[in-house]
């Protein structure tokens, strides 16, 4: 397959003349193109890329482009520039809030799993017995000898090598083994989500206890997509509308955290969007302080978002029926 030229450059001032010929209202073109030089064209453009217009065939039915609709160059009806920055700026803002949640999940994890392991283990984290059996077996994928505990096992080795943390060094220095309660400081959310996979039931079931989780299962799901969600954070890549192939489960039996899901009207679309994990992430903060103020400020983000001709919310995974903050209080 021939790969196609690169598009012309365009100095700003012509950018924002051709956002306005497609169709873009633009109040003030200085300041337009004054952020677009802070924060560029293409990153802007994922915000602005679901106001342009569908294309359809004859029979009404949108045309696929790589599998979803393809769309014009023309821009729907008041695709306001000022309205598309403010949804920039509240992405970032709710980024900053969705990485203040996850902070506050990340290290009650890595307090509760070391204080469990620690009663078993000083060293748990090298010792195998603690692992699922399945886990330590070899597999074979892309024609590849694979193993996923001793994988796990080289990576944390790894941050722990590479680790400047002062009770890190201080065991080094002083030769002494590092307990799993100081070794987990080391380790990154993805090491810390895929240690919990790989241990035995009944310790994933004593963690998640302590996190008020009734299906340690759903709860490997939703620290992977945590972990996905904080990567997005930390690079400051778009979350408002993003949505992931593989949606999070909930609990549907009698528990606790089964009664809490109940009480959001959680969809299929849900499942797979930002909203979803912020149910999920609400929860879990909620466990861990019962006097946070976490979601509110959530709450306030969502309900003032920009005006713009696509349902902002909706892209969120918010249900039709809108944002209800009642429930979160419950």
């Amino acid at each position: 397959m021939s790969i196609e030229d690169a598009k012309p450059f365009k100095e700003y001032g012509e950018l924002v003349t051709t956002l306005e010929q497609r169709g873009m209202t633009v109040a003030d073109s200085v300041r337009a193109a004054r952020k677009i030089s802070q924060v560029g064209y293409y990153r802007l453009s994922g915000f602005w890329y679901p106001c342009r217009e569908i294309e359809f065939d004859e029979n009404g039915d949108a045309v696929k482009q790589h599998g979803k609709p393809k769309r014009l160059n023309q821009f729907l009806p008041e695709t306001d520039f000022d309205e598309i920055f403010k949804l920039y700026t509240l992405d970032k803002r709710l980024r900053f809030l969705l990485l203040d949640g996850i902070e506050r999940v990340e290290i009650n994890l890595k307090t509760v799993l070391a204080h469990e392991l620690g009663k078993v283990d000083e060293l748990a984290y090298q010792n195998p017995a603690l692992i699922n059996p399945t886990q330590l077996k070899d597999y074979y994928h892309n024609g590849q000898i694979k193993n996923s505990w001793i994988e796990w096992s080289n990576r944390q080795r790894s941050e722990l090598s590479r680790s400047k943390e002062d009770a890190i060094a201080w065991h080094k220095k002083s030769r002494k083994a590092i307990p799993i309660w100081v070794a987990v400081e080391a380790w990154s959310f993805g090491t810390l989500s895929k240690y919990f996979e790989l241990l035995k039931q009944s310790h994933q079931n004593n963690i998640a206890a302590r996190l008020g989780v009734s299906n340690p299962v759903l709860f490997v799901r939703w620290l992977q997509a945590m972990n996905i969600l904080r990567n997005r954070c930390a690079h400051h890549t778009r979350v408002w509308n993003q949505t992931s192939n593989n949606p999070i489960g909930i609990p549907t039996s009698d528990s606790e955290d089964s009664l809490y899901f109940a009480n959001f009207n959680l969809t299929d679309d849900s499942k797979k969007k930002i909203y979803g994990l912020i149910v999920v992430l609400w929860y879990l903060v909620q466990k861990i302080g019962p006097n946070s103020d976490w979601i509110q400020h959530i709450c306030d983000e969502i309900e003032n978002i920009p005006t713009l001709p696509i349902n902002c919310q909706k892209a969120m995974g918010i249900p039709e029926a809108g944002l209800s903050i009642d429930p979160f209080f419950l």
